[in-house]
């Protein structure tokens, strides 16, 4: 009987590897599809049912620890392109439309090598221990691919540990050929989170001030004053209405605000009345800096960014690549430079931690669990699409494991508070 049962399994082995192209393609569009499912949940405004965000992240997960090798690098190239379709979207400002879809099959070509480490095995446990390891790495320093994000509005947590648990629950019922293959599952119980309460707001009246101007006409000489005139004006608002702060996006002044003392005086003029937060860019020592201004009291303060953006604000690749990089697709600009730390701004007792855009969506800046942070964002290179919402989901990410309540203002889509 146990030759038999030898027997069978290893016929059932040899048909799974045998599977035809398009029935493993089918399956990887379901572990791909049940992998992203929550993104467009959210992007649509459908509501979040716990119960199946739950069952779909663990059929997920199931399938990469279970698919045969060539299942397992369908669905990572296919969980690249659901996730990050948009990158190339940025392409069309530099006058490389064309790019736009090569970059697409790109960061689906990537994200096939990244979870193409799991066919590295066949056996689960090892993939289980794998794709707990690459929850740690990030391909070319962009770690928006955070394994552990599909169980964010389930009924397991996202800490590391309950993510080990439940990839060690899920092997052990891939592995299993008895009924504790389905005991094995009972450990799921001990990544059980339950509701989150996230801090207390400040009692501090917050104007979130989203502005929606297109990338095409951000930096355009001719819309500038427009531009700078309409942000004095949501300020001088801001004030009459009785807020104690108002915070504006990242770059909302398109200029170096440093080398506009007119402008500063007339921020610092009304910081009288309000407490502001703005986004601009700082020219100093002959090096550009992505910076927030927060003027309070007549006073002002400069937050430099401290994560910056691979190949948006510094090119991740050897000097000699990254000059040729820098030369052909972004006209010789030079990389930004970053902070070595970050800063918070302190305003009527509470103390904000700043961040920039993509740094809200990095450990970095939620070092010592800040309370609270602001963050500013320009979404307008990538909109319309998934971006501001799968920031959203990774700021909210963030937040529960920090315990932070963000408040985020974006130029084109993606504002609100994170809870």
């Amino acid at each position: 009987m146990m030759f038999r049962a030898k027997e069978g399994d290893r016929a059932m082995e040899a048909s799974r590897k045998r599977m035809p192209f398009f029935q493993s393609l089918a399956v990887a569009f379901t572990i791909a599809f049940a992998f992203s499912a929550f993104i467009y949940v959210d992007y649509f405004a459908l509501p979040h049912i716990a119960a199946v965000e739950t069952l779909l992240a663990l059929a997920a997960y199931y399938g990469l620890l279970a698919a045969p090798r060539r299942t397992v690098l369908q669905a990572g190239f296919l969980i690249g392109i659901f996730w990050f379709y948009w990158i190339g979207f940025s392409f069309r400002y530099y006058g490389m439309p064309w790019a736009m879809p090569l970059m697409t099959l790109l960061f689906g070509v990537v994200y096939l090598l990244y979870f193409g480490v799991l066919a590295l095995s066949e056996q689960p446990l090892i993939r289980a221990v794998l794709l707990f390891g690459l929850t740690f790495v990030a391909p070319m320093g962009f770690n928006w691919m955070v394994p552990e994000l599909p169980l964010l509005h389930s009924y397991l947590g996202v800490e590391k540990w309950q993510f080990a648990l439940i990839l060690i629950a899920l092997a052990a019922a891939a592995t299993l050929k008895t009924p504790l293959r389905f005991a094995a599952l009972l450990l799921l119980a001990g990544a059980y989170a339950p509701a989150y309460t996230p801090p207390y707001t400040p009692p501090l009246k917050i104007k979130l001030a989203a502005t929606a101007v297109p990338q095409e006409l951000k930096w355009e000489p001719s819309n500038r004053m427009p531009t700078i005139l309409g942000n004095l004006a949501r300020i001088d608002d801001a004030a009459q209405e009785g807020y104690d702060l108002i915070i504006l996006p990242e770059s909302v002044f398109p200029l170096f605000l440093n080398k506009a003392p007119e402008l500063i005086d007339e921020l610092k003029a009304r910081s009288e009345k309000i407490a502001i937060v703005t986004g601009g860019l700082l020219f100093e020592d002959g090096n550009n800096y992505n910076v927030t201004y927060f003027f309070h009291n007549g006073e002002m303060e400069v937050a430099k960014k401290m994560v910056l953006v691979p190949f948006g604000e510094y090119i991740p690749l050897p000097k000699w690549l990254g000059g040729w990089v820098n030369e052909v697709v972004f006209d010789g600009a030079s990389d930004y430079l970053a902070a070595d730390h970050p800063t918070d701004f302190l305003l009527g007792g509470t103390l904000f931690r700043n961040a920039v855009c993509y740094e809200a969506t990095t450990d970095a800046l939620f070092a010592g669990d800040p309370e609270y942070m602001i963050a500013i964002s320009n979404n307008a290179w990538f909109t319309p699409s998934i971006e501001p919402t799968l920031q959203q989901l990774l700021m909210r990410y963030y937040a529960r494991r920090h315990h932070t309540l963000i408040f985020h203002v974006a130029n084109a889509a993606g504002t609100g508070i994170i809870e």
